[in-house]
Parts: C-alpha cells; sequence; structure tokens
C-alpha cells in the first residue's frame, strides 16, 4: 500500500522520523529479543525499504544496540527518554519501525505473527482478556 506520509517521534519529541512511500510489511514478532526490547509479550513492527524511510530530526539522539551473533536484529532507542524507534536490520535492506512510534494511523493492519515457537509461555491473546475504555475501578 502507497503512503502519502506517515510520521513517528518518540516519547519526548526530540527524535521524529517520516516514511514516505511503500509502508511494506506490518507483522508481531514473538520471538525472545523483541520481548527483551519491547518489554511486551511481542513486538509490533512494520518493515519498510531504507529509501522509503528518513529522520527529520534528533538523529543524533538516536542509540543503537547490536547483538553481534544476530544476522538481523538491532534496536534503537532515544537516548534522552529511552522510547523505541526505528533501526536498520544489520542487512541493511529494511528499516524496522516500531508501531507504536506512529504518530497516527498508517491504514494499514498487521498480516502475520513469526516466531510463534518462542511466544511467551505466560502470553495470553487480548481478544479473550476483558476490555476496559479506561482504567477499571477497583472493586
Amino acid at each position: 500500500m502507497a503512503a502519502k506520509r506517515v510520521t513517528g517521534s518518540c516519547l519526548c519529541g526530540e527524535v521524529s522520523y517520516v516514511i514516505k512511500g511503500n509502508l511494506g510489511i506490518f507483522q508481531y514478532c514473538n520471538c525472545s529479543r523483541c520481548r527483551k526490547f519491547t518489554g511486551s509479550a511481542f513486538a509490533s513492527n512494520l518493515l519498510v525499504k531504507p529509501d522509503d524511510f528518513e529522520w527529520l530530526q534528533g538523529e543524533v539522539l538516536v542509540g543503537r544496540y547490536e547483538l553481534k551473533e544476530a544476522r538481523h536484529f538491532a534496536t534503537c532507542f532515544c537516548k534522552k527518554c529511552g522510547s523505541s524507534l526505528p533501526w536498520l536490520a544489520q542487512s541493511g535492506r529494511s528499516v524496522v519501525v516500531p508501531a507504536g512510534t506512529l504518530d497516527g494511523d498508517p491504514h494499514i493492519k498487521p498480516i502475520q505473527n513469526i516466531y510463534c515457537a518462542s511466544r511467551a509461555v505466560w502470553y495470553q491473546d487480548p481478544g479473550e482478556l476483558p476490555s476496559y475504555d479506561e482504567l477499571p475501578v477497583k472493586k
């Protein structure tokens, strides 16, 4: 799906980026590495071509961590607020964009779950849990 322009940023707003062009693949990754760096059950990521990604501001505040033994995995973060940020895969073929850093609706939905064999043993499908519009009142 072609995008006109989709922006994203960190929590403090010092770092921002734009995706111009195709938004690529949107997927959930359940691997242990993604669980560790997100602190969650899975990572929600878009994979875009490097030519379709550009930092708008604050690139000097982007920190990067790589696992030497990993072929693709790395992670980036804002040095000021710690928010996850997009990172260029070690292969150089795609930019992994954490969907939670998008500023608005990308107008695409996730299409797949990957590394499900590594899913957290405590994972519970969100659709099977009670839902509240706000923090529930204690009873």
